[in-house]
């Protein structure tokens, strides 16, 4: 038996506290139909929810499977040590005041340990969370009202926000719930333990994950490996883009949200699908649950109104979903079915002219589904069920249940307005095993999600964990070049020069043109400690006496460049070392062209990065210029990764690498070392 299966799947529960708090859970549990013993513990009430309280633990007939802390912090630590000690299958703990406050009280770390001592083996929740509701099983361990409703399969949602958990059960779109888990600030038990405990119920479908911070980075790639051997899929809302959002993680939930590059990279690497919003969580979620993941972001779209198909084409626009091109065969049986007046194309206005007709618009439903497309969307807004009646509607649904069934491919019903999907007819479409869509954009972004998916994903090496360090001493430029041409980095020719007195020395021994930078200066450029193409001795002397320094870094020009690209690493202590491939030199930050992965990574990874750039045309050669060594540039990519994995810097940066026909060069380079915390 898995360590939590006895505390999610319980047979008896203990609710300790006889609160406003304690009293729901009570509440809810009769009310979903818990079928086990509830007892409840408090020393001095008579009655708490209709039920007579035993004085402590000790007193209860039996170890219960599953507990509700609902006391105080530091009476929580109490419970918990006294419910190990009886041998109690786990306990979710609600109080807050724990690692997650620590910035407002100094106790909040020590008290966080007492409370991992007290636990032992014994599994808790929390603490800082509301718990969870098994909606298979019948069990709410869960102080508060919920809008879910029993179900004989569903998805699995993780989060480490009790409220939008609470909002997420009040959803209307007939996406079937098993589970719904909060996992506060994860003392003891992480989010990705309780994934891989819920993924192992046949009845799960699909995992849903709202993530503030990962608990442990080699837990939730095993989490995503377990997924892809069960053929589950996984999904996430990553919380932290902005800087406020980050802070907000640390203070709700003693996580660290890390760099957003960082998560995005992660999510990509292990075969996690990034929404970017609550609605588009549902939406994918409900999208895996009745179709499962889709082979091909590729569509037909099919309306009664050319507004319609204008809106779907262009909600798609910008995203990896296409509509292909219909074929002289789908053509053919279109034409018939819609006669001579009807544009044929994908997205496909119908018109009017077979509304009402089922046959018709099955007939019109099943042509459009060619073995190009992974997926039919049949935009349908249903009328208000409160003022208007809707007959015709459903010819629709039973045109594309017949359609479904006749071609085998799934066919979606897609509301434009989230409201516009009455949820008794979701359900209903569910059950039927035809999906339901609420809102354009978020079904857009579920397709492409789910495509992501369901799409090709080559065998990738395991993931770098972070090292426990933090930033250190900044290399000169000429310290960093050295470092790394030591590891396989072309650099130029260059002399470091101490005094203006040398300059001629050292230039007689490069040979101009040649570059000639200030040393010790932060942002050469706009402190003019920068000069390039440098071709004679006045020149250089000119160049020198400007700048605000007499040290000196002398370098061979580089020319023949072609692209000029930034490299760089950075250390995200909640993701492992970010790679960012990206246009470089001074025009990186305008441009903001950029990917990124984590390490390690192989030369296909480099490759398939690379193509992903805007300025990609311009390394095939574009407009009659010659192309970049392709090959040098993933050279230069790996002896950066080799150096990063063997020294542990917290950073370094090649920007700008000169990219030409012959050679890919780093004429400057940061590193920031990295030391132990």
């Amino acid at each position: 038996m898995a360590r939590l299966e006895r505390l999610l799947n319980p047979r008896s529960i203990a609710v300790i506290g006889g609160g406003a708090w304690g009293a729901e859970v009570i509440r809810q549990c009769q009310k979903i139909g818990f079928a086990g013993d509830i007892w409840v513990v408090h020393p001095t009430k008579s009655d708490v929810a209709g039920l007579t309280p035993y004085r402590s633990v000790d007193d209860l007939p039996a170890a219960p499977d599953a507990s509700f802390i609902g006391v105080n912090r530091h009476t929580t630590i109490d419970m918990v040590r006294a419910l190990a000690a009886r041998g109690a299958g786990g306990a979710v703990c609600f109080a807050s005041g724990f690692s997650e406050a620590a910035a407002e009280d100094g106790c909040g770390h020590d008290l966080q340990t007492a409370l991992l001592n007290a636990a032992g083996d014994m599994p808790i929740i929390g603490p800082n969370c509301y718990g969870f509701i098994n909606y298979l099983d019948g069990v709410t361990l869960w102080p508060d009202q919920h809008g879910g409703q029993r179900v004989d399969s569903g998805v699995a949602i993780i989060t480490q926000s009790s409220n939008i958990a609470i909002n997420l059960t009040m959803q209307s779109r007939g996406l079937p719930m098993a589970y719904v888990c909060t996992v506060g600030n994860q003392a003891q038990t992480g989010l990705s333990e309780i994934g891989k405990t819920l993924l192992r119920n046949p009845r799960v479908t699909a995992l849903g994950l709202h993530i503030e911070g990962i608990d442990d980075l080699a837990a939730f790639a095993d989490l995503a490996a377990f997924a892809r051997a069960q053929g589950k899929p996984i999904i996430a809302l990553k919380a932290g883009r902005s800087d406020h959002a980050q802070s907000a993680a640390v203070s709700h939930t003693a996580s660290l949200a890390g760099s957003d590059a960082g998560a995005a990279a992660l999510l990509a690497r292990l075969g996690i699908g990034r929404v970017s919003s609550l609605s588009a969580f549902l939406e994918t979620l409900k999208l895996l649950h009745v179709v499962g993941p889709l082979t091909a972001p590729a569509i037909a779209s099919m309306s009664c109104s050319g507004g319609e198909a204008s809106l779907m084409a262009d909600a798609a626009h910008g995203t990896p979903v296409s509509f292909p091109a219909l074929s002289s065969d789908q053509k053919a049986a279109l034409r018939k079915t819609l006669g001579p007046l009807v544009a044929l194309a994908n997205p496909l206005d119908y018109h009017t002219f077979i509304w009402g007709d089922e046959d018709a618009m099955a007939a019109c439903f099943a042509a459009m589904m060619s073995q190009a497309v992974s997926l039919g969307v049949v935009v349908l807004d249903f009328p208000r069920p409160d003022r208007c009646t809707s007959p015709d509607w459903e010819l629709v649904l039973n045109a594309v249940a017949r359609a479904q069934a006749d071609t085998g491919r799934p066919i979606a019903i897609l509301g434009s307005l989230v409201e516009n999907i009455p949820e008794v007819v979701a359900q209903r479409l569910v059950a039927q095993g035809i999906m339901p869509f609420c809102g354009m954009t978020e079904a857009i972004e579920a397709i492409a999600v789910a495509a992501f998916i369901g799409g090709p994903r080559p065998p990738t090496l395991p993931l770098d964990l972070p090292p426990a360090i933090v930033a250190g001493d900044v290399l000169t430029e000429a310290a960093a070049k050295a470092a790394l041409a030591d590891y396989g980095v072309a650099i130029p020719q260059s002399r470091r020069v101490a005094g203006r007195d040398g300059l001629a020395k050292a230039a007689a021994e490069i040979g101009f043109p040649l570059v000639l930078k200030g040393e010790g200066i932060a942002h050469k450029t706009e402190a003019g400690a920068v000069v390039v193409g440098i071709e004679s001795k006045d020149q250089l002397e000119a160049a020198a006496r400007h700048m605000p320094t007499d040290h000196f870094l002398m370098e061979e020009m580089v020319q023949g460049g072609v692209v000029e690209l930034l490299i760089g690493v950075v250390l995200d202590p909640a993701h492992g070392h970010v790679l960012t491939l990206a246009a470089g030199g001074t025009w990186a930050e305008v441009l903001a062209d950029r990917t990124n992965l984590l390490l390690p990574v192989d030369a296909t990874m480099i490759d398939a990065a690379l193509d992903r750039l805007r300025i990609a045309p311009l390394l095939e050669g574009y407009r009659g210029a010659k192309a970049v060594d392709r090959q040098a540039i993933i050279d230069t990519v790996l002896a950066v990764q080799a150096y990063v994995l063997d020294a542990a810097p917290y950073e370094v940066e090649i920007n700008p690498l000169i990219c030409g026909p012959d050679a890919a060069i780093a004429v400057d380079a940061l590193i920031t070392k990295g030391v132990p915390k």
